[in-house]
């Protein structure tokens, strides 16, 4: 049987050989790439409850200011009862200044409890290119 030099018979041990390392090879490496982008996404959840506690506690520091400019300008509307210029005007001032602050801390918090934060992108772009190549390979 007359067969060319430059292709083997298809049929042949090398070829076999060939496509059951290839499968041993992706048999070892898969548990490995699932056990590392597991990894990623522990990682980057963890990355992402910080942020989230970081703007829960800046909410929550920003609701106490703003509770406390509320009894400032209730102090405020006493004072201005009380006395006609002076001291109420005084404290009027210090509450509106206090509210503006804890307004501007709790939008802070806001933005950092947006979901577009809370999203692990790394994991999901990493198993993208994972998928990408596993059917690369498979194709």
């Amino acid at each position: 049987m007359a067969t060319t030099p430059n292709m083997p018979p298809t049929g042949t041990p090398e070829n076999e050989t060939s496509v059951l390392g290839l499968i041993r090879q992706l048999a070892h490496e898969v548990p490995s790439l699932v056990t590392k982008e597991l990894a990623l996404a522990k990682a980057e959840i963890k990355e992402s409850i910080t942020a989230t506690k970081a703007g829960v506690a800046a909410v929550a520091g920003g609701a106490v200011v703003m509770l406390a400019g509320l009894v400032i300008l209730l102090m405020a509307a006493v004072y201005a009862l009380a006395n006609v210029m002076a001291p109420w005007l005084a404290a009027l001032i210090v509450g509106v200044i206090a509210m503006v602050v804890g307004f501007i801390m709790v939008q802070s918090g806001k933005k950092q409890l947006e979901p577009g934060n809370l999203t692990p992108d790394r994991t999901v772009n990493a198993l993208q290119k994972d998928k990408d190549a596993i059917q690369r390979k498979v194709s």
